[in-house]
């Protein structure tokens, strides 16, 4: 069987404490894994020396990428995901509140289900979280299953950092993608499901919530949110925009193109 092929995207926003360090744990885990690897790291706007602290670790196995305008974490993960070579892509969140050693463990959870996409979940009975706010909390279970209803995924979680996909998948669904920031995840998960990849399933992962920045939940992201989310369900359901019969409609950006099939 063909050995794997795996690229780990990175986005990073503001990390100039932590990239460095962010990029070496995920590093150590995965020359512990059975294939090869590329880590994409994605500065997402010149906000500080994330940058530069990141461009150290620069090497055949490590890229950095900077554009200097900020667009979003759902931008960086797609321009990440365009430059990306494996026959397996990831992405997992800078920071470290997810840890890095959940992606061996999905993979294999993978390969068991023959998925098309494993999904991170702090709701799987083997996932172990510590310091989750019960603000965050509540948040995070109403929307998952008002998410769960309106687009009939069966994941028990939509928005954590860690999602592993087939090459297939993303060839098929990035090129109609609209979403540039927080809702970008469901926009992903819920094209895909549209478009046939129905083995999406969630595995477990250990979240330090400590770890995250942004532990408070601004009124404004909640509703920008929510107001893309409902975008996301208008586009798939009402219009029928993601169909390939809309192709013409579909908006494109350059950098966000992925190669077709360049894993080797």
């Amino acid at each position: 069987m063909k050995e794997d092929f795996l690229s780990v995207i990175v986005p990073a926003y503001k990390q100039e404490k932590t990239i460095v360090k962010d990029l070496k744990n995920i590093e150590s885990v995965l020359k512990t894994m059975n294939c090869r690897y590329e880590i994409i790291c994605v500065v997402d706007g010149k906000l500080d020396r994330t940058y530069e602290r990141a461009g150290r670790l620069s090497s055949s196995k490590i890229k950095i990428y900077l554009y200097r305008e900020n667009h979003g974490k759902g931008y960086a993960v797609r321009y990440g995901m365009a430059r990306s070579k494996g026959n397996i892509v990831a992405f997992l969140d800078s920071g470290m509140d997810i840890n890095p050693r959940g992606i061996p463990l999905l993979l294999e959870h993978m390969r068991w289900y023959d998925s098309d996409i494993i999904v991170g979940s702090i709701r799987h009975s083997a996932s172990k979280v510590i310091g989750y706010p019960l603000k965050r909390k509540i948040f995070s279970i109403g929307y998952h299953w008002m998410t769960r209803l309106i687009f009939g995924l069966k994941i028990t979680d939509s928005q954590r950092g860690l999602k592993i996909f087939k090459r297939e998948v993303l060839e098929k669904v990035l090129p109609r993608l609209m979403v540039k920031r927080f809702a970008f995840d469901i926009e992903m998960l819920s094209v895909a499901r549209f478009l046939g990849f129905r083995k999406i399933h969630d595995g477990p992962v250990k979240m330090d919530a400590r770890k995250f920045k942004y532990s408070s939940i601004r009124s404004s992201t909640v509703i920008s949110m929510l107001m893309d989310t409902l975008a996301v369900f208008y586009r798939l359901k009402i219009i029928n925009y993601y169909s390939g019969r809309n192709r013409k409609k579909w908006i494109y950006d350059h950098d966000l193109q992925m190669k077709i099939s360049v894993a080797v």
